[in-house]
């Protein structure tokens, strides 16, 4: 067939359509093929084309003719009001976390790291394995596939001191990325209307889902070690709350890494009070200058409830997490999991275990532990140097965000207007507060595109703070 012909035709058909009035008849088949010298097949090639792009339209028995462009009704969804009720206290619109930016501005607001970061080979090689079995066409277990199961249990189990029963295969769920598991802990566990201790600040996703599980917010302030053991022990004692979610290590905004010994100190409360305390290890494989200590490797009596997510180490392509939990806590946990998505693709299940049980993905780790290093102190040089006026209180031992405070009276929304403006895009530290902000704050995330731009970061941000 040829592809020449076929051009041909649908640039003369293409200028006839753009003259002719809507609605107009197009010349049969035979008379194009006559006109132009092409075969019929060329021309009904042609032909389909142009349907394809919404240019003609065929009406069996009677003809082709041109598709007339239909006026766009302005819709009324207005009877909707009525329907769903006043509006929850939710959050509205997508973290500035999740916003797409122009392809020549300086993103500094993402929550993934960049493609260089990711054991992208592995991914790809384990993927099109995984896509030859079993798991490409069959159902997997609702808690897991046993195997993936086995990997995280041994992952925490590997941690746990002597004297301690460690987690088995049995309590491992696994789920579709963290955010899920999250929701499902905070319905299961902690119930509508009942109390949450929570850091201050902490992961905005953990605010959203408590926000959409009815749950109510206690929030805990936290500092560079952590918070104060004796404020968590208050306020299980002045709320009655049966939970408290966290980020022991490399937290999610602030970096942060809680000391040993109020890990140890923390526990116990939850012990005496009967209590949970939710592990969000979210960064486990992006350590830089510590390695992660997961207090839920010292609990044997199910008073952690654990998440260890692969999404933003392995690709975040293959939305795969787990929750670790024991007893009536964990049968809860998979059946709000099973009622909300049945169960997690086992093809994604096979792809995630085979990339992180391949030789390379400790070599891959260790390479990337040190270009999390590399960028997060040029980050820190350069903000030092271009912006000086901001303040970094805890230079982070892992995960992949700096905290930065603003000069005292900083309005932060201008700011980070001021910044896109100029193509710099920032996040407003706003979102991880569970209550009012204490102070004007922006992350930062050094892990995304072009580390070669944060000295051109930095330079736009000074100068913005400067107007």
């Amino acid at each position: 067939m040829n592809q020449d012909s076929t051009d041909r035709i649908l640039t003369g058909l293409r200028t006839w359509i753009a003259r002719a009035a809507p609605g107009a008849r197009l010349p049969s088949n035979r008379a194009l093929t006559a006109e132009y010298g092409a075969s019929p097949v060329t021309v009904q090639k042609a032909m389909r084309q142009l349907s394809a792009l919404g240019l003609i339209e065929s009406r069996p028995g009677v003809g082709t003719f041109v598709r007339a462009v239909r006026t766009a009704r302005a819709a009324d969804y207005g009877w909707q009001t009525a329907a769903l009720g006043a509006a929850p206290s939710l959050p509205t619109g997508l973290s500035s976390t999740q916003r797409p930016v122009a392809a020549d501005a300086i993103g500094l607001h993402s929550g993934y790291p960049a493609v260089e970061l990711l054991p992208e080979r592995l991914v790809r090689q384990a993927l099109a394995r995984a896509a030859r079995t079993d798991a490409a066409v069959q159902r997997a277990p609702a808690a897991g596939l046993p195997d993936l199961q086995t990997w995280f249990a041994g992952e925490l189990a590997a941690a746990a001191p002597a004297g301690v029963t460690p987690a088995t295969a049995r309590d491992v769920l696994v789920i579709s990325g963290s955010q899920s598991g999250l929701s499902s802990i905070f319905r299961a566990v902690v119930g509508v209307g009942q109390p949450l201790l929570i850091e201050s600040p902490t992961y905005w996703g953990a605010i959203l889902a408590a926000a959409q599980a009815g749950v109510e917010l206690v929030p805990i302030p936290t500092g560079a070690e952590g918070p104060d053991p004796e404020a968590v022990e208050r306020a299980f004692l002045e709320t009655g709350a049966r939970a408290f979610y966290a980020q022991p290590a490399f937290a999610n905004p602030t970096g942060s890494v809680w000391a040993a010994e109020t890990g140890r100190a923390v526990l116990e409360t939850v012990r005496r009070r009967g209590a949970f305390l939710i592990e969000d290890d979210w960064a486990h494989d992006l350590a830089i200058d510590a390695d992660p200590r997961p207090i839920a490797a010292q609990d044997d009596d199910g008073h952690v409830i654990y998440l260890r997510s692969l999404t933003k180490s392995v690709s975040p392509a293959l939305r795969v997490a787990a929750v670790i939990a024991r007893g009536p806590a964990r049968e809860r946990i998979l059946a709000d999991r099973a009622a909300e998505s049945m169960y997690v693709s086992g093809l994604l299940q096979a792809a995630a275990l085979d990339v992180v049980t391949q030789p390379g993905w400790r070599t891959h780790l260790r390479g990337v532990r040190e270009q999390l290093r590399a960028r997060r102190d040029l980050l820190l040089g350069a903000l030092r140097e271009q912006a000086p006026t901001t303040t970094v209180e805890i230079r982070p031992l892992g995960g992949l965000n700096v905290w930065a405070r603003l000069p005292e009276g900083s309005d932060v929304e201008q700011v980070v207007r001021n910044g896109a403006a100029r193509g710099l895009i920032l996040s407003p530290g706003a979102e991880w507060f569970p209550a009012e902000p204490a102070g004007p704050f922006v992350r930062l995330n050094f892990s995304g595109e072009n580390p070669e731009r944060f000295p051109e970061a930095a330079r736009i941000l000074g100068e913005v703070l400067a107007t």
